[in-house]
Parts: C-alpha cells; structure tokens; sequence
C-alpha cells in the first residue's frame, strides 16, 4: 500500500487538486484500487482538475474522481449535503459516472442556517472582514460544540424529509437566536439573510435536499482503509490558514490543515504502513481572501501574468492576491516543524506548480531563482522528491530527486 498525503504549503490553491488527481492516476495506471480521504473543511474547498477534454472544481467529492478513486469523509471532514447534490449531478454530467462516496457516521454536517450566519455575520464586518468564503464552516463547529445542536452524518440517513425538517426547525428556534444574541446580530439587522433565517421554506428545502444526498454516501468507519490498495490524503486550505496558527489570526479556518488528522488517522489505522507527505506550493503565493500577504507589495517587480479560471472575483473574498515567496528560511520553516514535530524521516517531499507562468522559476523576494538554486544548500531540509509542474494536467508532471546537495 502507498500512503500519500497532500498538504498545501500557503493559505490554499496551491494545486491539492492536481496533486491528488496525479497520485490518484498512478493507482489506476497500476490496477490498484484508491481511496482519497477528505479529513478537514468542507464544501468550501475548490480544488480544481484538468483533463484534456474537461475540466472540474471538487468541493465534496475527491480530486481523485476522475481516476475512479472513491472518496471517504473522516470524522473531522464537515460535509454540507445540501451542496452535494449539486456537485454530484454536475460531475455525472460530464463524467458519466460517478465513484463511490463513503463517510465516517459521526460527521457534523453543516446545515443551511449556519451557512446564512457565516454570510450575514462576514457582511456585516465590511472593510474588517476575516475572508471567509460564506460556506458555514466555523457557524457549524460552533453549534456542533451545543448539546442537543450538532446533526451527525449518521442521523439524517435514518430520517425522513419532514422529521429532518423538524429537527431543523427546532434547532433554528432553540439554537439561533443564542447565537445571534453573541454575535450582537439581530434578525432585523440582516436583510435578506434575516429573512431567509426566518423563512420555513428555505428549511424545508434544505431537508429535502438533505435527505436526497444523503442516498449518495455509504456510512463505514475509519477501517475502510484496508480495504484498498493506495490511500491519498486530500488537504484542503493551506498551512498559513490553520486555526491554530495564531500570526494570521482571525484570518483562519475552522480546521486543521496540516499533518494532523492524516497523522491521527495512520496512527490509528495504518500504522505500519510508509506514506509520503507531499508540501504543494505554486512557484509563487496567493491568498483569496482579507488578511496578511507577506511581501504582496512586491509583486508587481515579478513580472508574472497568471490566469486563474477557479478563484474568480467575488463578494466574499475579492480578487485573488498574489506575492513572491520570503526568504528561503521562511519557506521551509513550516516543513521543518513539522519534520520534528512529527519526526517524519526521509519522506516528505515538495510539488510545485505553476512553473509554466514563472518560466520555470520560483519567484522569491530577490527575485526568479532556478529549482536547483531553491532547493540545494543549507538551509534545504532533507526532501525524498520534488514533483515539477508546468501545465495543468498531472501527465504533465515531472518527478525528479533532489540534488545530493540537499541536506
């Protein structure tokens, strides 16, 4: 069994999705059977995939589909099903089928309410917004932690459209007005979203479609994973975004981004087995969304023309930021924490991506340098690979060793 687990190095769209499309593609081009496991965030995740003939954003269902990879939502995976039935439907569209999706039953699951909040509450900060992308995330781990508020994946399989509803309802009525109450949001205060937050249609809607999606997902527990040949880890977000990585605080996620719950689950489950973690980086940074871009100003002495076709501007988080990478002690210190903090040995290696609009260079605040320069010296801790990408599709990779140099 091959253990990969995709990381992204920044605040996200780094190219999780390609990566996971890449390792996805080397299981099928070897017979093996491949289970990509979603472990953090939710529906907020836009990881995008590139074939020759389509192309399409994963927000729920694996970047490995497109290789007949199935998908698995651990227990800290937020899934928000009333979003699933559009993706699933869209991806069928094109794809004409659609792999199996499977899912720990104590997942929390972001329902339609927490959705209106996170929209109301981040339109109400104005200028001194957090970035978030309106998806709910932090609204639904903020109710889950309620007695009698959280709704586990398993429940909404053994409930009808209407005891869902009512299950809904009573968590609006009970539940929201607490929590508006903290937030110093009224009903009144917030426009449509008050209205909407006050509308019984909109969740009897969102229980219908609940209860649609949840025919898609096969509950099984963690030990699914033995039952395949590779696993790959899919990250979502970036290092930077970590909700306990207090330097960017309150531009964060409600998740943990990082090795933590893919270490958790090989602890638990595959102990014994050897698994890479793979940093993805683009050959620059981006950020979408309010918040600290170390060295944006920068940006403009790059000359770099990027084409981004998935984070297009929009009322949430804006235009897509961009910024060279700092020094190269800045840009290997997350891996080396977590090199030491997870001991990890001989099995951390780094993708970028993108090296087709930096003419095959890192951009740094010094300027371009070549993938030798970056990657030898000192300063470099010790990487088992370096995953070249210059286009947007995962043939197209180039899998190279480090210089002997690096140490």
């Amino acid at each position: 069994m091959s253990v990969f687990v995709i990381i992204g190095k920044n605040f996200g769209d780094e190219g999780k999705g390609l990566a996971t499309d890449y390792f996805a593609s080397l299981s099928e081009e070897q017979g093996k059977s491949c289970l990509v496991i979603r472990h953090n965030g939710g529906a907020q995740a836009g990881h995008t995939v590139d074939l020759t003939d389509k192309r399409f954003v994963f927000h729920q269902l694996s970047s490995g589909s497109f290789r007949n990879a199935d998908t698995y939502w651990s227990k800290s995976f937020l899934p928000d099903l009333y979003k699933l039935c559009e993706e699933v439907d869209g991806f069928f569209e094109i794809n004409g089928k659609v792999p199996f999706i499977y899912a720990h039953p104590m997942c929390r699951c972001v329902c339609i309410d927490d959705v209106l909040v996170n929209m109301a509450l981040e339109s109400s900060r104005g200028n001194s917004r957090h970035g978030s992308c309106g998806m709910g995330i932090n609204e639904a781990v903020e109710r889950s932690s309620i007695e009698n508020a959280c709704i586990y994946l398993h429940q909404i399989g053994n409930m009808s459209a209407q005891a869902l509803y009512d299950e809904l309802a009573r968590i609006r009525r009970e539940y929201l007005p607490l929590r508006l109450k903290a937030l110093g949001l009224t009903l009144s205060q917030m426009g449509e979203y008050g209205e909407l937050l006050a509308n019984r249609n909109v969740l009897l809607n969102a229980a219908e479609q609940m209860r649609r999606a949840s025919e898609s997902v096969m509950l099984k527990d963690e030990t699914i994973a033995y039952d395949y040949g590779d696993i790959v880890f899919e990250g979502a977000q970036g290092l930077l975004l970590d909700e306990d990585y207090l330097p960017f605080a309150p531009h964060l996620t409600s998740s943990k981004t990082g090795l933590d719950n893919p270490m958790r689950f090989i602890g638990e489950h595959l102990p014994n087995s050897t698994f890479e973690v793979v940093y993805v980086t683009r050959s620059y940074v981006t950020r979408h969304g309010a918040g600290p871009l170390p060295h944006e100003e920068l940006w403009n002495l790059q000359n770099v023309f990027v084409v981004d076709k998935t984070n297009l501007n929009n009322p949430w988080q804006g235009s897509l930021r961009f910024a060279p990478h700092g020094t190269q002690d800045e840009f290997f210190a997350s891996l080396r924490d977590d090199i030491e903090k997870y001991r990890l040995k001989d099995n951390v290696s780094c993708m970028i991506t993108h090296l087709n609009e930096t003419d095959g260079a890192m951009c740094g605040i010094s300027g371009k340098a070549s993938i030798e320069q970056w990657f030898c010296g000192a300063n470099v801790p010790k990487l088992r690979s370096l995953y070249l990408s210059d286009s947007p599709y995962s043939q197209d990779i180039c899998h190279v060793k480090p210089s002997k140099k690096t140490y």
